[in-house]
C-alpha cells in the first residue's frame, strides 16, 4: 500500500510558477506510475500529466504542454510537477495518484490517491 501526500500549492498571479510535490510513504514507490489530476469547482477531475515507473516516459494534457514538467526521484519517493506560465484556468485542486498497470490517464487506473493541494491563479 502507498500513502501519497501532495504539497506546494498556493496562490500565485497569472504568469507565475509553482512546484507541486507528491511524496509517498510505505510501499515500493518505483512499482507505480504517478499521475497528476486536477479538479476545478463544478467540474470533473481531469488528467494533467503522467510519469512512468522509471521516469522514462511522460505525457501531458494538451493545454499544459510546454508549461508543466513532471519528474520523479525514486530514491526520495517523490514526484514533482513544475508549473510555469500559470493561467487562471489552471486553478483547481491538484491530486496525485499511483497506479500499478500501464501508464495511467484515467482515474480508473489509479489505486492510491493523495488528498490534494489547492492551486489558485489570480488574473
Amino acid at each position: 500500500q502507498v500513502q501519497l501526500v501532495e504539497s506546494g500549492g498556493g496562490l500565485v498571479q497569472a504568469g507565475g510558477s509553482l512546484r507541486l510535490s507528491c511524496a509517498a510513504s510505505e510501499g515500493t514507490f518505483s512499482n507505480y506510475h504517478i499521475t497528476w489530476f486536477r479538479q476545478a469547482p463544478g467540474k470533473e477531475r481531469e488528467f494533467v500529466s503522467v510519469i512512468s515507473r522509471s521516469g522514462g516516459r511522460t505525457d501531458y494534457k494538451d493545454s499544459v504542454k510546454g508549461r508543466f514538467t513532471i519528474s520523479r526521484d525514486n530514491a526520495e519517493n517523490t514526484v514533482y510537477l513544475q508549473m510555469t506560465s500559470l493561467k487562471p484556468e489552471d486553478t483547481a485542486v491538484y491530486y496525485c495518484g499511483a497506479g500499478l498497470y500501464g501508464l495511467g490517464y484515467s482515474a480508473s487506473s489509479i489505486h492510491y490517491w493523495g488528498m490534494g493541494t489547492q492551486v489558485t491563479v489570480s488574473s
